[in-house]
């Protein structure tokens, strides 16, 4: 015996299952799609959020603080993220500025010939993945990770290192530094003690919604670890000590003459 489907109700025309399925999805705004950030690097990025989907590259002094920044809040948020190829990596800094490291893996640097395709499956598996690649990669890898980034809305942070990439990221974040606070008094101007937060000048452009160029000053590593805008530094005493203050390790705005220490100069 054959039994036939049950006719759509009159004035109902009969709808195919997986366009329903398609018509029940919850409607997600570009907004909710993106992975958050910290209010200090919000400026730098469209809609004050980290795209999905994207590949970022980070550059100049300070740049792997700069990386760890930008994916902290989306780490402490719940999204589990992966270093590739830098396995010094301090576990203590990615802590202070703000990752979950019960989220967080660090992948020692695969073989050059297996590296696209281990960064291809991390980036199918999680959504927050740091790359500094040992060698040149290839244009038909970029154009394989895109797809896979576009697919699984991850971020690709890729970190400087003696490898070189065939093209320019989706957003680059390029960043300099005018100057340290250190323990420099009103009376002491050598710049001798402990360097306690690094000025930085980022400049952030990219390609479609982030080809405008943007520009920030901030503290990185700020006093606690994590990004600080200068100018609020400046107007509260957010900062190791109000910017400019008897005391404060500051002459000037906010930079400590002479050069840092050797360890004070690492990313």
């Amino acid at each position: 015996m054959t039994v036939a489907p049950a006719p759509a109700p009159a004035g109902r025309p009969a709808v195919p299952l997986a366009l329903l399925g398609q018509q029940a999805r919850p409607v997600t705004l570009a907004a909710e799609r993106a992975l958050p950030v910290v209010d200090a690097l919000a400026p730098l990025l469209p809609d004050g959020t980290l795209p999905r989907g994207v590949s970022v590259g980070v550059s100049g002094p300070g740049a792997t603080s700069l990386a760890l920044g930008l994916v902290a809040a989306a780490s402490a948020a719940g999204s589990w993220t992966v270093v590739v190829g830098a396995p010094d990596l301090g576990l203590v800094a990615a802590s202070e500025a703000g990752l979950d490291l019960a989220r967080t893996v660090v992948v020692a640097p695969p073989p050059p010939e297996r590296w696209p395709t281990v960064v291809a499956a991390l980036v199918e598996a999680v959504e927050l993945v740091l790359v500094r690649p040992s060698g040149r990669v290839r244009p038909t890898d970029v154009r394989r990770l895109g797809t896979h980034l576009r697919s699984r809305g991850g971020v690709l942070v890729r970190l400087p290192g003696p490898g070189s990439w065939p093209e320019d990221p989706d957003i680059s974040l390029r960043a300099s530094v005018p100057g340290w606070r250190g323990a420099v008094g009103p009376d002491r101007l050598d710049g001798a003690g402990r360097l306690r937060a690094r000025r930085l000048v980022v400049e952030a452009t990219g390609r479609r919604r982030a080809a405008r160029p943007r520009r920030l000053e901030l503290w990185l590593p700020g006093p606690d670890g994590r990004p600080a805008p200068v100018a609020a530094s400046a107007r509260t005493a957010a900062g190791p000590q109000g910017a400019g203050s008897p005391g404060s390790g500051d002459q000037g705005a906010g930079v400590a003459p002479g050069p840092p220490p050797g360890w004070a100069r690492a990313g």
